[in-house]
């Protein structure tokens, strides 16, 4: 039995972690250059002004361990507890419901693309 991946799997697969590691590599520059809508969006959800910079340094690094494909299950496991925390920071604030299912989502779409070309991955989430 073979394991092979079809092209069309494989290329959504890298679609759906390029959106990804884009989207949070913005992130990552925003709070790293400190910018006024980081540093807003953070100290609005509680986070002091000082922590913008930690948080990019580690967002930055954990996409780009995502984006590698020998560490790319290890970047999923941070970005996923990086997600977490945004969930919990929503809920303490009584977000609205899709600020809050927003990173569930994305949470999803992260291990989604690893699930369609990874075998140890699709056993791991066995369907």
């Amino acid at each position: 039995m073979t394991n092979e991946i079809s092209k069309a799997r494989l290329w959504i697969s890298y679609i759906l972690q390029g959106i990804v590691v884009t989207m949070f590599l913005m992130g990552a520059v925003m709070n790293i250059l400190q910018t006024e809508e980081a540093v807003a969006g953070a100290t609005a959800l509680g986070y002091p002004e000082s922590a913008v910079l930690i948080l990019g340094i580690a967002l930055l690094l954990s996409t780009l361990l995502y984006a590698f494909p020998k560490t790319s299950g290890f970047g999923a496991v941070l970005l996923t507890g990086w997600l977490g925390g945004a969930v919990a920071s929503h809920v303490i604030h009584q977000d609205p419901l899709f600020n809050t299912l927003f990173p569930v989502l994305f949470g999803i779409v992260i291990w989604l693309a690893l699930w369609l070309r990874q075998e140890k991955v699709r056993q791991l989430f066995a369907l």
